[in-house]
C-alpha cells in the first residue's frame, strides 16, 4: 500500500471513531501492521443496544474483549449480564496486577491503566454451582419452552399445553417438576380419567411419554432449577452504591452436557425482561447489556420457531434499552436473520486449516464493509488480543473497518483467586432471598390431599352447569374446539364447517370444559395480538414466552 493511501486510511479511521457522547474505549488501530496510538477505536455507549458480535477462533482473546467491555459498561453505570461457561470471568471481581508486560501493552495502545475490581454478582442455575441460585417456576417457564428442554415433538408440545391449561383452570399451581408430574400422573390414573377425557386432545399414551421425559429431567438434576423462589429479572438491573453497574455472572459449569437447558433458560430470561420492561426508545446509555458466550449452543438443534423467536427478541428488545452481544467462533454459527441485526462487530483471528475453515473465512469477510485492508490476510495473521472492528456510529452508519490492538482489562484475566467467589456470594444481598428452595402448597400437595379425601378436581362443561359431565357434540362443541385451538394451542381457528383438522389426531380438542377465558387470559391474548401486529410474525415459542406464560407475585 502506498504511503499516501496508508495516511488517508489512518485519517479515515481516526475521524471515523470520534463521537460526541460517552464511549467504550476498545483499542488503537493498526495500518500496514504499524500500531497508531493516536487512532483510538471506540464504541458509542448509546449504540450498545444495537447489539453486536464478538467472534474468533479459540484462544484469540474473545473472553478478554468481553471483559474489557463489561468493565467499561460497569464504570458508566450500565448493568451487565454474562454467561460464564468456563469460569474465566470470575476475575472481574479482583483488581489486576501491574507488571512490565502490562505497562508495555497498555502504553502502546494509549491506555491509562490502573488495577481495579468491579461489582460482580455470581449466579448459578439452581443448585448447580457456587453462585446465588437462579430458579424459575414451571408456570413461568411455560409449556413451549419446557417442550424444548424435553425435546418434545409438536403433538406432544400441544398436549403439554393442554396439561398447563387443565392445571390453570383447576387451581393446580405448577411451581416445580413434582407439581407437573403430579398433574400428569393424576390424569393418567383411574381417578383422573374424567379429567383426561375432558381435555380431548390429550391421550393417555402421550401423557405417558411426557411423564417419562419429566422423570429423565429429574434424573439429570434439572429439578433444582425449577421451583421457588423464582428469580426476578429486575435484579439484573441493579447498580452498586458507588453508581457502577453490577455485573451478573451466570456460572454454567455443566452447560456442555445440557446445552438445551442453557439456551432455553436464556430465552426465558430475555422473554421475561421483554414482558416486564417499559419501552424507552433511544437513550444515552443502555439499561442492560447481555453477553451470551458460546452463542452457537443457543441454536444447536433448535427449531425454526425458536430461531425466529430469537430473531424477534433481538429486533424488539433494543427498544426496551437492552443490548445483546453474541460471542462465538465465526459468524456462520448464527442464523443470517440474527446476524443481520448485529450492528457492532469485533472479529478476532480465524484459522484456515481446512476447506470448511476457508469457506468460513470468506463468509466472515463478506459481512464487513469494503475497506483498504486485505481482510482475509488480516484475519489469518492477527495476533492474540487483536481484532477487526466496525461499529455503528452515533448517526446510525457503520464506522470504517479498523484492525485494532485491544486494551487490557483492569481486573484479573482468568479465574479469581481461590475463595473469592465464595466470599462474594456469601456477602451478596440476593443470597438471603434465593438461597433456600421453597416448597409451597401447590399441585402436588393439593392432588395428594384430594386423593386422600376422595375428591378429584373437575372442570365445568358448557352443556352441564353443574359440571357433571361433558356436553353433547354439536355447534357449541365445535365452537369451543376451534376457540381452544386459537386461544390455548396458539393455532389459527378453523372456520365452522370447513372440515379442516389440525395436524396430529392427538392435537384435536374434544368436548369438555367451559373455556370462557378469565379476564387475565383475555388481556394477555390482546397483548400478544398487538405485538404480533406490530412486529410481524413472531415464533410461537417467543409469543408464549413473552405473553402467555403465567406470572405470579414473587416472594421477597
Amino acid at each position: 500500500m502506498a504511503e499516501h493511501d496508508a495516511t488517508a486510511q489512518l485519517a479515515d479511521i481516526t475521524a471515523g471513531y470520534v463521537f460526541g457522547g460517552p464511549t467504550l474505549q476498545l483499542g488503537a488501530a493498526l495500518v500496514d501492521g504499524e500500531l497508531h496510538a493516536e487512532a483510538q477505536v471506540r464504541l458509542p455507549l448509546a449504540m450498545m443496544n444495537r447489539h453486536g458480535l464478538i467472534a474468533g477462533a479459540t484462544g484469540t482473546g474473545k473472553t478478554v474483549t468481553l471483559q474489557v467491555m463489561a468493565e467499561q459498561l460497569s464504570t458508566h453505570g450500565v448493568p451487565v449480564f454474562l454467561s460464564d461457561i468456563k469460569g474465566d470471568l470470575t476475575g472481574l471481581s479482583t483488581p489486576g496486577t501491574a507488571s512490565d508486560r502490562v505497562s508495555e501493552r497498555t502504553e502502546s495502545v494509549g491506555q491509562d491503566w490502573s488495577p481495579a475490581g468491579f461489582p460482580v454478582e455470581f449466579l448459578s442455575l439452581g443448585a448447580d454451582g457456587d453462585g446465588v441460585p437462579v430458579r424459575a417456576t414451571i408456570s413461568s417457564f411455560g409449556p413451549l419452552l419446557l417442550s424444548r428442554v424435553m425435546d418434545l415433538n409438536e403433538t406432544q408440545e400441544s398436549s403439554l399445553q393442554l396439561v398447563f391449561h387443565y392445571a390453570d383452570r383447576n387451581g393446580l399451581e405448577l411451581y416445580d417438576l413434582t407439581d407437573l408430574r403430579a398433574v400428569i400422573t393424576f390424569l393418567t390414573s383411574d381417578e383422573g380419567k374424567d379429567g383426561l377425557a375432558s381435555l380431548g386432545g390429550l391421550s393417555k399414551s402421550t401423557a405417558g411419554v411426557i411423564l417419562r421425559e419429566l422423570v429423565t429431567l429429574e434424573a439429570q438434576g434439572m429439578d433444582s432449577f425449577f421451583g421457588e423462589p423464582e428469580f426476578d429479572t429486575a435484579d439484573l438491573l441493579r447498580t452498586a452504591a458507588d453508581g457502577r453497574g453490577i455485573i451478573s455472572c451466570l456460572e454454567l459449569a455443566t452447560v456442555q452436557q445440557q446445552p438445551r437447558l442453557f439456551s432455553t433458560f436464556l430465552m426465558w430470561l430475555l422473554a421475561d425482561l421483554f414482558a416486564e420492561l417499559p419501552e424507552i426508545g433511544d437513550v444515552d446509555k443502555p439499561r442492560l447489556v447481555f453477553f451470551l458466550d458460546e452463542a452457537h449452543l443457543l441454536f444447536t438443534g433448535s427449531s425454526k420457531a425458536f430461531r425466529e423467536s430469537i430473531q424477534a427478541t433481538v429486533r424488539l428488545i433494543r427498544s426496551k434499552g437492552v443490548g445483546i452481544f453474541f460471542i462465538t467462533q465465526t459468524p456462520k454459527d448464527l442464523p443470517g436473520e440474527v446476524l443481520g441485526q448485529l450492528a457492532n462487530r469485533v472479529q478476532h483471528a480465524l484459522r484456515a486449516f481446512t476447506p470448511d475453515d476457508a469457506k468460513a473465512l470468506r463468509a466472515t469477510v463478506s459481512t464487513f464493509p469494503i475497506s483498504p485492508y486485505d481482510l482475509e490476510e488480516v484475519l489469518t495473521s492477527a495476533g492474540i488480543g487483536e481484532a477487526v472492528i466496525t461499529v455503528m456510529n452515533d448517526r446510525g452508519a457503520p464506522t470504517p473497518v479498523a484492525w485494532t490492538r485491544l486494551r487490557s482489562p483492569q481486573s484479573v484475566m482468568g479465574r479469581a483467586p481461590e475463595g473469592t467467589v465464595s466470599a462474594v456470594v456469601a456477602a451478596s444481598a440476593l443470597l438471603p432471598r434465593y438461597r433456600e428452595a421453597v416448597d409451597s402448597h401447590s399441585a402436588a400437595e393439593k392432588l395428594t390431599g384430594r386423593a386422600a379425601a376422595g375428591a378429584v378436581p373437575t372442570v365445568a362443561s358448557p352443556g352441564s352447569p353443574g359440571g357433571a359431565g361433558p356436553s353433547a357434540p354439536g355447534p357449541d362443541h365445535d365452537d369451543e374446539a376451534r376457540r381452544i385451538e386459537e386461544d390455548i394451542l396458539g393455532a389459527p381457528s378453523r372456520p365452522s364447517g370447513s372440515g379442516a383438522e389440525p395436524s396430529g389426531a392427538e392435537c384435536r380438542p374434544g368436548p369438555g370444559p367451559d373455556r370462557r377465558a378469565p379476564a387475565r387470559s383475555r388481556e394477555t391474548t390482546d397483548m400478544a395480538d398487538l405485538a404480533l401486529q406490530a412486529a410481524g410474525v413472531i415464533g410461537r415459542e417467543l409469543a408464549r414466552g413473552l405473553f402467555g406464560t403465567q406470572r405470579r407475585r414473587r416472594r421477597r
